[in-house]
């Protein structure tokens, strides 16, 4: 149960620099690109899935902020919190 929940943890760090990381994927070094492909393999498909279920949440006149990040943190988080 403790492995569960620091590797979820983990997730959770992991999907913060994702989402900072993914604008410049190309630019990063190869020991880090590695470690970038490893959290990719993990989140893309999960976004994708996510993708086909939440919609981008309007915000502004041709602005709208994807919204499977932040479910995928609230479950993660809930996640914690119920382990």
């Amino acid at each position: 149960m403790y492995i569960l929940k620091i590797f979820i943890q983990i997730l959770i760090v992991g999907l913060f620099l994702y989402s900072k990381l993914l604008p410049y994927k190309e630019k990063l070094n190869l020991r880090y690109r590695g470690i970038f492909n490893f959290f990719d393999s993990i989140f893309s498909p999960l976004f994708n899935f996510l993708k086909t279920m939440v919609k981008p949440f309007q915000v502004g006149v041709g602005l709208a902020v994807d919204m499977t990040q932040i479910v995928l943190l609230i479950i993660f988080l809930m996640l914690l919190n119920f382990l």
